[in-house]
């Protein structure tokens, strides 16, 4: 069966819904107006989403920090490894120097060094980039191979420069879309979700957002409810429920204890990379909210930016005056960054559909289903 709309599904009736949607309200601060990384004034997402014959089920995602030339305005930027099973590019540099200066790119495994080169002719073309001689590409990944035929490494430059060029703020796109077009995540169709948290004036009034693009495993829980366990599909079930029956959803386990998870961060708050690297950590601590353990073969990175103009970083500049906000006025600013995070990866979740290859089928999360769970468990309504 072939998926018969340009998303890839299998089953999309009718537009899935978000986390908020099905009552569910994670943590104590509100979202933006969008509720996604793009609340964060300045921010571009663009997707390019490959659907081709039986076999491709795969994308790429661009996440742009301003509209501008990047290598000319660079912002601040820090890289945390949870677990280190992956693919990302550009870490080095990032880590050394503690600033972005061409966009993030997410796609599939095999086809980071495509995406990578693709993105570097692109930069490299624009205006006032003539005696550029060296470009640092920030491309993370997870592994799409359950549903993409990975080894045909389909990415092209022409699917790197849509989501470039084709990069907007407002609404973000989530689910079974660009670089999370053949992703899973606990079992069921993962893809790419988004989130964001408005602090109080009275805690700065900062942006804080996040976007996910999800394949990873564990024991599902969605604001606590044992969803995975409830649906009999989670890590580890058929030694731990060896000789049971079971029936439906839980009859077969095809969980995984494996898979990854990129984690992008984006705040409008004047931070350092040291401080940057700190929020970064805080994302690890909203993915172990959703059930995930940072299995073996599981590459968990995450990546912050601020996109405040006076943290800038320009070429040649000299000595810098900037803004740097206090280590006092921090937590806030981790509380919404787990916060964010949790709720990007039930987006990433609840917004797929499922998806059909010649390698396999993926379905998409259960709503009915899930709601049932986080009824009986109090949650949501």
């Amino acid at each position: 069966m072939l998926p018969p709309n340009p998303q890839g599904s299998a089953a999309q009736e009718a537009p899935r819904p978000r986390a908020r949607d099905l009552g569910i309200k994670v943590g104590i601060f509100q979202p933006g107006p969008h509720n996604a990384i793009t609340d964060v004034a300045g921010i571009l997402v663009g997707h390019t989403t490959l659907i081709e014959g039986d076999s491709v089920r795969t994308g790429v995602t661009a996440i742009r920090p301003h509209g501008g030339n990047l290598y000319f305005d660079r912002v601040p930027a820090a890289i945390h490894v949870g677990n280190g099973f992956g693919k990302l590019l550009g870490v080095t540099q990032v880590r050394e120097l503690g600033e972005l200066e061409i966009p993030i790119l997410l796609t599939c495994t095999l086809c980071v060094w495509k995406a990578a080169d693709a993105m570097v002719e692109w930069a490299l073309a624009r205006e006032g980039m003539g005696r550029v001689r060296s470009i640092n590409p920030v491309v993370g990944e997870t592994n799409d191979g359950g549903l993409n035929d990975i080894r045909n490494r389909p990415i092209g430059p022409e699917d790197v420069r849509r989501a470039l060029e084709g990069a907007t703020g407002g609404a973000v796109e989530e689910g079974t879309v660009g670089a999370g077009t053949g992703t899973s995540a606990f079992g069921w169709k993962g893809g790419i979700g988004t989130s964001s948290r408005l602090l109080p004036e009275s805690l700065g009034g900062y942006s804080v957002g996040v976007l996910v693009q999800s394949n990873f495993g564990g024991v599902l829980q969605i604001a606590g409810a044992p969803v995975g366990i409830e649906l009999g599909r989670y890590a580890f079930r058929r030694q731990v429920e060896e000789g049971r029956e079971g029936e439906g959803l839980g009859a077969h386990d095809d969980s995984q204890s494996a898979g990854s998870i990129m984690m992008v961060v984006a705040t409008d708050a004047p931070l350092s990379e040291r401080n940057l690297e700190r929020v970064a950590m805080r994302a690890v601590m909203g993915l172990s909210r959703t059930g995930s353990f940072a299995g073996n073969g599981s590459g968990d990175y995450a990546i912050a930016f601020s996109t405040a103009q006076s943290v800038r970083r320009r070429p040649g500049d000299g000595v810098r005056a900037i803004e740097d906000l206090a280590n006092d006025n921090l937590s806030a600013i981790f509380q919404a960054a787990v916060e964010a995070t949790e709720e990007a990866i039930y987006n990433s979740m609840l917004r797929a559909v499922t998806v059909t290859s010649r390698w396999g089928e993926r379905e998409a999360l259960p709503i009915e289903a899930v709601v049932e769970v986080l009824r009986r468990y109090g949650v949501g309504g």
